[in-house]
């Protein structure tokens, strides 16, 4: 049974970090990428980072750029997302996805690119 379980969400202050981990299980880990999206309420899904199955590449959405930073251990079957400098406007359900990557460099960064889905984590920066 495919698995992806968020933790590591919360309520901080503007400003203030955070660090996102996505534990995965069911499948075979190194052979997907791994993506991070996020939705605000009232909006839809967006992509914010993706990595690549052997963590050598990354995409990352002009918003998150120098804040965020993705990164995978593909060892303990996690992924995580180190989020610095956050705004009130980063406020969301934040959720990590996994493709299945025929390529090592690739990084999808389409919403139905990604066939795995988390629950989600929520997010809450105050200002």
């Amino acid at each position: 049974q495919v698995r992806l379980v968020e933790s590591g969400g919360g309520l901080v202050q503007a400003g203030g970090s955070l660090r996102l981990s996505c534990t995965a299980s069911g499948f075979i880990f190194s052979r997907y990428a791994m993506g991070w999206f996020r939705q605000a309420l009232g909006k839809e899904r967006e992509f914010l980072v993706g990595i690549s199955r052997n963590g050598g590449f990354t995409q990352y959405t002009d918003s998150v750029k120098g804040r965020f930073t993705i990164s995978r251990d593909n060892a303990k079957n996690a992924v995580h997302l180190q989020m610095n400098s956050l705004r009130p406007e980063d406020t969301a359900v934040y959720y990590c996805s996994a493709d299945f990557a025929s390529s090592p460099s690739a990084v999808p960064v389409r919403e139905y690119d990604y066939a795995f889905w988390g629950q989600g984590t929520q997010v809450t920066v105050s200002s």
